[in-house]
């Protein structure tokens, strides 16, 4: 299959196809094809980031009246690995992803990483090649629709948001996280990532993800500071 099929998929038109399939590029790939005239994702990846939170949470903001803490934690449901991996497959980007062959034939929790930094690296390519607007309508239209449903189930009361709503509450503070360590092969990666509030180190948490890891030290968090329960 082409990059237009998926263009087709995906309901746009590429200026530059070359953004496109940069952003469909695993720094996997690149290993066995040294060839392949693209860069790898990740600065996609890092650009579209950005492009996605200020897109969620300018339309949170219009929306809702609710608290700051409440906001946060629905815009952390939406953008979270597991439903950015969510969306990625409903549009049939995992079919167009260049991988290693290694990483081909892993279907586990190493390709939802994958299939989650492939939707932002995607926006980050629109964003680059038709604008802001462009990039958000895109968004609007394959990712906003699953606010509701997120909030209606309450999944968003995940542990780091949680912990995120106790401590503006508790401390007027965000919490903040980082990576301690990270090893292990590209495809089976893990991270060891802490919590602080300001300059305080309170708990710490390991994954096969980055998002995996917060979840977890945000968990521990909570039964350090015994705001679990609240």
């Amino acid at each position: 299959m082409t990059f237009a099929v998926l263009e087709k998929r995906l309901g746009v038109q590429f200026h530059n196809m070359a953004l496109l399939e940069e952003a469909m590029t695993h720094r996997s790939y690149l290993n066995e094809n040294p060839a392949w005239p693209r860069q790898h994702n990740e600065r996609l990846e890092f650009l579209g980031d950005a492009v996605l939170e200020l897109v969620v949470t300018e339309y949170l903001f219009g929306r809702y009246t609710k608290p700051e803490g409440e906001l946060t934690s629905f815009r952390a449901a939406l953008v979270n690995a597991e439903s950015l991996a969510e969306t990625s497959r409903e549009l049939g980007i995992n079919d167009f992803l260049l991988l290693s062959h290694g990483e081909t034939k892993d279907t586990g929790r190493g390709r939802q990483e994958i299939l989650g930094n492939a939707f932002e690296a995607l926006i980050g390519a629109l964003y680059l090649d038709a604008g802001y607007d462009h990039a958000k309508q895109f968004i609007e239209r394959t990712l906003l629709p699953k606010l509701d449903r997120i909030i209606s189930q309450g999944s968003h009361r995940d542990p780091k948001s949680t912990f995120q709503e106790q401590s503006q509450a508790r401390a007027g503070v965000t919490p903040a996280y980082k990576v301690l360590r990270e090893w292990g092969p590209d495809h089976e990666k893990k991270f060891l990532v802490a919590v602080f509030l300001n300059e305080e180190k309170i708990a710490q948490g390991e994954g096969f993800s980055k998002q995996e890891a917060e979840v977890q030290a945000a968990q521990k968090a909570l039964e350090a500071k015994e705001w679990n329960n609240e």
